[in-house]
């Protein structure tokens, strides 16, 4: 439980700390393409992790989207539409919290495993980062690809904390996804 509440305390200095993007970059940011938007699923039920029963392909074993979670997932589909950002690829985690949030803001995705959740299991997050680096370190513009995974990955690839719902604008930049814009929905 300790070990639980400094990891709160280090996120919420992580996010206050953060970027911050003057009103418009991100949608600026996003028409130049050649960026990997990180997206943490949308606002879930409450809860850290998943139950202990936890299985992938089985949502009612998971933490899944709360009625606010979906409503926000819609929102940023409306967003990405009204704004006319082309996105050549949404890519999803397999747990249901992200599947769910890319179909619903999008209407599409395909299942990445590299960008599955590694909470708890530290093994994975090197070599999962590393796959997912090794993959858009050559997107170029006007190409935008969208990620929808979770705080731990996004973190492991930015260095950075961000809420349910949020996302980053991201590019390569050395070992690193640099973090060029941010926005809540």
């Amino acid at each position: 439980m300790l070990q639980r509440r400094r990891f709160i305390a280090a996120s919420a200095v992580l996010a206050a700390g953060g970027v911050r993007a003057q009103p418009g970059e991100f949608w600026a940011r996003l028409r130049e393409g050649g960026n990997v938007v990180l997206m943490r699923h949308a606002t879930t039920e409450p809860g850290v992790g998943d139950p202990p029963d936890f299985r992938l392909g089985e949502c009612t074993t998971q933490r899944n989207l709360s009625a606010e979670g979906r409503e926000q997932a819609r929102r940023v589909g409306e967003a990405f539409r009204r704004e006319a950002i082309r996105l050549d690829e949404v890519r999803s985690s397999a747990w249901c919290r992200c599947v769910d949030t890319a179909q619903l803001a999008f209407g599409r995705h395909t299942v990445w495993p590299s960008i599955n959740s590694f909470f708890g299991t530290a093994q994975a997050r090197e070599t999962q980062t590393r796959a997912v680096f090794a993959t858009v370190r050559a997107l170029r513009a006007p190409t935008n690809w969208m990620l929808v995974t979770h705080q731990v990955n996004i973190t492991a690839l930015t260095g950075e904390y961000l809420a349910m719902g949020e996302m980053f604008v991201t590019r390569p930049e050395g070992e690193r996804l640099s973090v060029l814009a941010r926005q809540t929905f």
